[in-house]
């Protein structure tokens, strides 16, 4: 595929930027706590006696901290850019995810940790870097968004297990400090060092980045478009993903390879992120997303029924591909029809329908469970609301000439 001028006169420097922004959505807010914190539900409910419903209600507040907040981050990154509003939202998200391992048997502190993770959590996600690393590509900016959700792709991988045999052999405790200590070793560093926007020339400095404004955009049908797929697939994702390994144990699959699955679920999002990024730049992005969409809902059906470790990895594989799908369409369909001038913001609103959704959907799951002692039904429920979001997409139009091509 052809590269655009400006592509080829920044040399290596954009693919610098994407690598720093890989390493850096590894250990994101969502990448780090959405995928660990399965395996994390059992230790603490034994630890300290809590239920399911309430060690998950904890997923819930984070969540809905990021939807109130979202919008908000999105406004600073557009206003100051990526580097200054990363930097300290990394360092409060490490140093609060390591604090974790200092809990007591109150719920209030575990809810406040979570509520201050949600305050800085899309600070440190794709959602800063996406900005950087759109304003260096257009026609290879498919590939270059899917390299940055990778990494998020890999921390889904590497988390589960890693958090599972740290779990094993330190204890629960120090397993939140290694982690937490991994987002300041890996996230601030590398963003510090690499991550920028490009430069415009002096003399147009004044000129804003091509695209429309925030309230052109919310008029937009292509937007209520986005926001409604997004919440109706984050319900049932974020259901699944935050119980898979409960789930799984409790159907007679062992810890470690219920991990396993789990980690399995990372794989198929790395390889959907880079497979969805290769698409885009092909095809036209919503039939990419009903596509891929459909097989997570297939994926959530699976699981519903699932109890070997065999239907587990098949219904880990299915959500995990449409998944990482799910987090390259979003920012790529908004340079499309918005273009970039107000980009963070506008995703920063998706951002908030997509954590309430988030929130939603893994207290539906512990609840269902404290009440019937099983997730087959909700499931069944969440599986039919993924598989509607997947046709909204046949409702998108064309893409605007102007944002057409970046």
């Amino acid at each position: 595929m052809a590269t655009s001028a400006p592509e080829l006169a920044a040399g290596r420097a954009p693919w610098r930027i994407v690598v720093a922004a890989y390493f850096g959505v590894m250990v994101s807010f969502g990448s780090l706590l959405v995928f660990s914190f399965g395996t994390f539900v059992k230790p603490l409910s034994g630890a300290f006696g809590w239920s399911r419903e309430a060690v998950s209600a904890a997923f819930g507040f984070a969540a809905l901290t990021v939807a109130v907040c979202s919008p908000f981050i999105g406004t600073l990154l557009d206003r100051y850019g990526p580097r200054r509003v990363i930097v300290p939202c990394m360092a409060v998200f490490g140093l609060s995810f390591a604090s974790l391992g200092l809990l007591t048997r109150h719920l209030a502190q575990l809810y406040a940790v979570f509520v201050l993770m949600g305050i800085v959590g899309n600070g440190t996600t794709q959602m800063g870097y996406s900005r950087a690393v759109s304003t260096w590509f257009v026609e290879r900016r498919g590939l270059a968004l899917a390299l940055v959700m990778a990494g998020s792709g890999t921390g889904a991988m590497l988390f589960p297990s890693l958090a599972q045999w740290l779990i094993d052999r330190e204890g629960w405790r120090n397993a939140y400090f290694v982690l937490g200590a991994m987002t300041l070793l890996f996230g601030i560093p590398l963003t510090v060092l690499f991550v920028r926007e490009r430069a415009r020339p002096v003399e147009r400095r004044s000129f804003a980045l091509p695209g429309i404004s925030v309230a052109e955009s919310v008029r937009s049908r292509s937007f209520w478009i986005l926001i409604a797929t997004l919440f109706l697939n984050s319900v049932g994702v974020n259901g699944a993903i935050a119980h898979l390994s409960p789930l799984l144990t409790d159907r007679g699959v062992t810890a470690d390879r219920a991990a396993l699955a789990a980690s399995a679920l990372g794989l198929s999002s790395f390889v959907g992120r880079l497979i969805t990024g290769a698409l885009l730049d092909r095809f036209f992005g919503p039939r990419v997303g009903l596509c891929l969409m459909a097989g997570t809902a297939a994926g959530i059906l699976v699981l519903s029924s699932a109890g070997t470790l065999t239907l587990g990895m098949t219904a880990a594989v299915l959500i995990g591909l449409g998944l990482g799908a799910e987090a390259d369409i979003t920012p790529y369909l908004l340079t499309r029809y918005f273009g970039l001038r107000s980009f963070s913001t506008l995703y920063g609103f998706t951002w908030t329908a997509y954590a309430i959704a988030g929130a939603a959907g893994p207290w539906m799951m512990g609840r269902a469970f404290d009440a019937t002692g099983s997730y087959a039904a909700l499931l069944l429920i969440l599986g039919a609301a993924t598989a509607v979001s997947a046709a909204l997409y046949l409702g998108f139009p064309r893409y605007p000439k102007p944002f057409s091509g970046g």
